[in-house]
């Protein structure tokens, strides 16, 4: 078993989505409560995009986890490309129909206005720069009926036109973008992500000039900065078991946290 002083601050970094590990910022607490209200708003879309890295995922699936607990909410973390395949299990996940025929949407349509729900179902849908402007469009057909309310995350790249598109603009409630942190930002997100997992001595090795350096190299993008934090203290759980020596524990040094950005690519050596 390993007892490293290192191993659990590592394994707090790995870059998996889990909204129990969701760190709250100001900025992103504020994005977040204007999700939550959009949610309540009037039948529209909701779109919430950003560069890859910058904590859609984890809104989405926090949200997944707070209004589940009193509303039916449904979460499509993976993409259903096909279109059939897509309508067919929404139909069977929301509406309780496992249809035999092709599943159209005109058909999809039908057994969603014969099913009566005192609230209508809300759908996240993560990476949605993966569905084809074919599926996009019946999704917004969809939430123009108004039998679905629809959240998505989209990339910020050139694929973003699908939906930046006029005639499905108009219908997105709000849209929400979300930015890489700020120097400042990303102090508190790794504090508070040690400090909650009772990780004090590692908290204090980490000082303004450690916080800057890890910015610049992920300029501020949160999966970046993960990958980079589980890569670092994964070195030093090497460290303290072969070299102990060279380890100093009162302050993280630069030169570890730039082997560390070699490792993960984001200094070429």
């Amino acid at each position: 078993m390993e007892h490293s002083l290192f191993s659990k601050p590592r394994d707090l970094f790995l870059d998996v989505v889990n909204p129990k590990d969701y760190v709250q910022i100001d900025s992103i607490a504020h994005i977040y409560q204007s999700l939550k209200s959009s949610v309540q708003k009037p039948l529209k879309m909701i779109l919430l995009f950003g560069r890859p890295g910058t904590g859609k995922s984890m809104l989405l699936h926090k949200l997944h986890h707070d209004l589940s607990k009193h509303q039916k909410v449904f979460m499509f973390d993976i993409p259903i490309v096909d279109e059939d395949d897509f309508l067919r299990v929404l139909a069977e996940r929301i509406f309780a129909y496992s249809p035999r025929e092709t599943m159209t949407l005109t058909r999809f349509l039908e057994i969603a206005e014969a099913v009566s729900y005192t609230d209508v179902p809300i759908v996240l849908l993560d990476e949605a720069q993966l569905y084809s402007s074919s599926l996009m469009e019946k999704i917004r057909l969809i939430s123009d009926a108004r039998v679905i309310k629809f959240v998505i995350t989209l990339h910020k790249t050139d694929k973003e036109e699908i939906i930046a598109k006029e005639h499905f603009q108009t219908r997105i409630w709000e849209s929400i973008e979300l930015h890489n942190a700020t120097a400042e930002e990303l102090k508190i997100y790794i504090q508070k992500k040690l400090l909650k997992a009772n990780c004090f001595d590692v908290a204090n090795m980490f000082n303004d000039k450690n916080i800057k350096l890890v910015a610049s190299l992920t300029k501020g993008n949160f999966r970046e900065t993960n990958k980079l934090l589980f890569s670092l203290f994964s070195l030093y759980c090497w460290y303290e078991e072969n070299n102990p020596a060279l380890i100093q524990y009162n302050a993280l040094k630069s030169k570890w946290i730039e082997m560390a950005a070699i490792h993960t690519g984001l200094i070429h050596a």
